[in-house]
């Protein structure tokens, strides 16, 4: 293969995708997407983001329910 140099998508194209993913309903034209143009650290790092945010969310919806 050649080696191509990874262009970085938008920060919210890299959001959107990693959220669609994240619940499940990412499209095989945003995937592909992803996988030809986008940089692999973007995406962890998003995922990484996207789960403190919702363990995060969670905690805090327990919090103040049973507060």
């Amino acid at each position: 293969m050649a080696d191509k140099p990874d262009k970085k998508l938008p920060i919210l194209t890299v959001l959107n995708s990693t959220l669609a993913a994240f619940f499940g309903v990412q499209s095989e034209h945003n995937r592909a997407r992803d996988f030809n143009q986008g940089n692999p650290m973007q995406y962890i790092v998003m995922g990484v983001v996207a789960t403190v945010g919702l363990i995060l969310g969670l905690a805090l919806v327990v919090y103040f329910v049973l507060g």
